[in-house]
């Protein structure tokens, strides 16, 4: 059979096709962060749970989503749910030190909840966990953004900065995740 530019094409499409399914099989669980305190943030240590993803900064008129963000890791925390803390200066509304956003968290929230290292959340240099979630719930556009994620880890909603952590829409979703089983 003779090569065509549309035979090349099909070809080009087919061989692509594996690779592209593969990325939308893609999870939540296939990515890991740094923890704050140094050492690997595996997301795949919390499978089967509902994760709650969270670009946080300390400097911002947002930071007191902190106080409800530790007020739903109480809450939620036994039946499945994994508040994760995400420090950006993205937004240059962080320290860039972890030590001090550390100690910020703690003793201005007592925070318990697992935070990762300084993260770059959007752009080029966005960590492939919020790349991910961007392609599947919209763009990280300013800091307290929120991606929930089913306990399956495919799926994906993402909450605006000002839908605050004890909003009734995002409390409802939270219940409707909490209350699907992991393969839902």
């Amino acid at each position: 059979m003779a090569e065509t530019p549309r035979r090349r094409a099909l070809l080009g499409a087919a061989l692509l096709a594996p690779a592209a399914a593969r990325a939308a099989e893609r999870s939540a669980f296939d990515f890991a962060f740094t923890a704050l305190e140094g050492g690997p943030l595996p997301l795949a240590a919390f499978r089967g749970r509902v994760l709650l993803v969270v670009n946080t900064a300390s400097f911002c008129g947002f930071t007191p989503q902190y106080a409800a963000l530790q007020r739903l890791h109480d809450r939620f925390e036994a039946r499945g749910l994994v508040v994760l803390g995400v420090p950006s200066n993205d937004f240059n509304q962080e320290s860039t030190d972890a030590r001090r956003v550390r100690e910020f968290c703690d003793t201005m929230f007592g925070i318990t909840f697992p935070m990762a290292g300084l993260t770059h959340v959007r752009g080029a240099n966005a960590h492939p966990f919020f790349a991910w979630a961007a392609e599947r719930a919209g763009p990280v556009r300013w800091n307290f953004h929120k991606y929930l994620v089913a306990r399956d880890g495919r799926r994906v909603t993402g909450f605006a900065t000002r839908v605050a952590p004890d909003a009734p829409e995002l409390l409802r979703a939270i219940e409707q995740a909490l209350s699907a089983p992991a393969g839902a």
